[in-house]
């Protein structure tokens, strides 16, 4: 039974938010496993997501404690995906199907409920390539929580900020429940 739900956490500055977001899923009793890319882990230092999940955590493929192939068998496992921060790049990587660190690979062996809540510089989500990339994954059934409007870490406004913990909390309870 598929009762995971894995977070995947890209190297965005609202990554910070992603300690919140696994604490609000564990008092839900949501069972977390977070795959952090590379550039994450010079944002979030990673001992605070491993307290907070009480589990293991992934960087890279090798970090998935398995008997058969790694991101396969946690795929079986998983039930939601939700990745926030949602980078332009991992965007990208899963509307084109490149498999080049844990979490896209892991992006593409996943066959559930996948969640974004994508966190950028307004001009690169108004960037004809991302928008491009977004049609494409809704396209496919690629869930999309934001962005908003508001001000971003470089001292822009406009649509790009990442949703509310509160938000993106909401749409992963509700796709664990379906």
């Amino acid at each position: 039974m598929k009762n995971i739900l894995v977070l995947g956490v890209t190297g965005s500055i609202a990554a910070y938010k992603a300690a919140e977001l696994v604490s609000r899923l564990r008092q839900n009793d949501v069972e977390v496993r977070v795959i952090m890319t590379d550039s994450t882990t010079h944002i979030v230092y990673q001992q605070t997501i491993l307290k907070l999940t009480k589990t293991t955590m992934t960087v890279s493929l090798g970090d998935i404690p398995t008997r058969q192939t790694r991101h396969i068998e946690l795929a079986l496992e998983t039930k939601v995906l939700l990745i926030a921060p949602a980078t332009a790049d991992i965007l990208a990587k899963m509307a084109h199907g490149i498999a080049d660190d844990a979490l896209s690979t892991f992006c593409l062996s996943h066959d559930g409920t996948v969640i974004v809540a994508p966190a950028m510089n307004p001009r690169m989500w108004m960037h004809p390539a991302t928008q491009d990339n977004v049609r494409l994954l809704k396209q496919r059934g690629v869930r999309f929580v934001g962005p908003v409007e508001g001000h971003v870490a470089c001292g822009e406004s406009g649509a790009g900020r990442m949703s509310e913990v509160a938000d993106i909390l909401d749409a992963a309870l509700k796709a664990m429940k379906e």
